[in-house]
């Protein structure tokens, strides 16, 4: 069998090369010429099947997969389609993998290697599918539609890709994954080709798709600008070659002036100094000579300026007073090294009677032993004392910190 059909595919592609002149004459003018061509020879490529007749009274053409296959080498944009019937790629896909789990669980190995190489060959077949259909609309955007020559047609040309685009994504909105998934099962082929190959596909076509569909909107936009613009200069050709006398008139003489003409003149612009031109330089030292002195000031700024004095003397010392409850938490660390104990710090508070907030006082004893040098630092211990927060986990309430030696 595979014999076969490898002899069969050298004997058309041998035909397809020995008559490769009369196949692109063919491609380029639409039709088959008759009249020059050799009737074997035509009949040859009609039994091949690369050539068909429509009807009795029609001309030869080249059949539609031998054109789409030239279309595709040539890179051809003027014929190339795009297939958009995705409920069928789907329903085909839907029907293979349940003939596949079928042949499997009735333990047919033959048929069901048959059955899973056609779904490999369609889910493929179907992603290179959207794939194409992609490259084709971004090479027409690419190009503008340049292989059509009036921007009627281009916007033809782009309602088509934009309604082409919409069947696309909504064939696309059609494949229900978790119906996939549970198509598959648990067989690692099935998953790999109905969820992993076309969900990966089909996200990465749907973002190109709705790039595709902004970027002809805005084409879209510009065609029709351009058809505005284009019209209205028809309009005025055909007015003028309607009317050769024509001869605008003298609006300016008109008593009443219509909006259009009625623009004022440019005005000078405000006078300014260029001081960075230096042949401006005399004139502008003339004219800064020339300005007035303000002699009319207060007197009072002069007699304060004129009475203004100073004398040089030594320097007196002062000193910064620390603040009574600083030295109070000094007092409070000397006595914890003098008696050697651990000492809370509102105890210390009460018992020496202290005239400070208990709350103040906590902050302050904190305060000085963070402030401490790290030499001295090292010999004392401070541990908060509290109870946990009722409600919210992890808050430790402090009420008071002892302070010892380590």
């Amino acid at each position: 069998m595979s014999n076969n059909l490898h002899q069969a595919g050298v004997k058309q592609l041998k035909l397809l090369g020995k008559h490769a002149d009369l196949i692109m004459d063919a491609y380029l003018a639409g039709s088959v010429d008759e009249g020059k061509a050799d009737n074997k020879v035509v009949d040859k490529l009609k039994q091949a099947k690369i050539f068909w007749r429509p009807e009795a009274d029609q001309e030869l053409r080249l059949t539609r997969n031998v054109r789409a296959m030239l279309e595709e080498a040539l890179s051809d944009e003027r014929n190339r389609q795009i297939d958009s019937n995705a409920g069928s790629a789907l329903a085909t896909i839907k029907t293979l993998a349940n003939h596949y789990k079928e042949a499997r669980h009735n333990v047919v190995h033959a048929a069901a290697e048959a059955y899973l190489a056609d779904l490999n060959e369609h889910v493929y077949s179907f992603t290179e599918s959207l794939a194409y259909s992609t490259r084709v609309l971004w090479s027409r955007i690419n190009n503008e539609f340049g292989y059509v020559g009036t921007i009627n047609a281009k916007i033809r040309e782009n309602e088509l890709a934009q309604s082409q685009v919409t069947e696309l994504l909504n064939g696309l909105e059609m494949f229900q994954f978790e119906e996939l998934t549970d198509i598959a099962g648990d067989t690692r082929e099935l998953r790999k080709l109905l969820v992993t190959t076309l969900h990966e596909s089909l996200s990465l076509n749907i973002e190109e798709l709705s790039l595709v569909q902004s970027r002809l909107l805005e084409l879209l936009g510009r065609f029709r600008q351009i058809r505005g613009r284009t019209r209205l200069l028809k309009g005025w050709l055909l007015h003028t070659e309607m009317h050769p006398d024509y001869v605008p008139d003298n609006h300016v003489t008109h008593k009443q002036i219509p909006a259009l003409f009625n623009q004022a003149e440019t005005l000078l612009a405000p006078a300014a100094a260029d001081i960075k031109n230096s042949l401006h330089e005399p004139e502008l030292m003339d004219l800064v000579a020339r300005i007035k002195a303000f002699s009319e000031r207060p007197a009072l700024e002069t007699e304060q300026q004129q009475s203004a004095s100073f004398t040089l003397e030594a320097s007196q010392d002062f000193e910064i007073a620390e603040s009574k409850i600083k030295l109070a938490v000094d007092d409070y660390l000397c006595e914890i090294i003098e008696t050697g104990n651990t000492l809370r710090a509102i105890e210390y508070l009460e018992e020496k009677a202290l005239p400070f907030d208990s709350e103040s006082w906590i902050y302050q004893v904190i305060g000085g032993y963070e402030g401490l040098a790290e030499e001295y630092k090292q010999h004392f211990s401070l541990e908060p004392i509290g109870n946990p927060h009722p409600i919210f986990n992890g808050n430790l309430i402090i009420s008071d910190v002892e302070v010892g030696l380590d």
